[in-house]
């Protein structure tokens, strides 16, 4: 009976660190308040023209998380909602 509850609390533990590891988006690009934020059209539209066929985009911590496919290959953008300057990429 114990052996059963160390493997499933080493299962457990190791889900949440596989799930934890699967969690790769950028979360802090700005501490200014969300009723000051730019538009996220404009972080879609700065994308867009730095050439990304833009898929969709959404909040993602203080960052808008622009998805985008370029050259064939599929993006995350992250932009600071308060300057609209790309704080990071991850190829996927």
């Amino acid at each position: 009976m114990k052996v059963i509850r160390v493997v499933a609390m080493a299962l457990t533990i190791g889900i949440g660190m596989g799930s934890a590891a699967m969690a790769d988006g950028f979360k802090n690009c700005t501490k200014l308040d969300k009723a000051s934020w730019k538009p996220a059209s404009e972080a879609e539209a700065k994308a867009k023209a730095a050439g990304y066929e833009v898929r969709r985009s959404k909040i993602e911590g203080s960052c808008y998380e622009v998805y985008g496919v370029k050259e064939g290959k599929l993006y995350e953008l992250f932009y600071s909602p308060e300057d609209l300057t790309l704080k990071h990429t991850i190829a996927k």
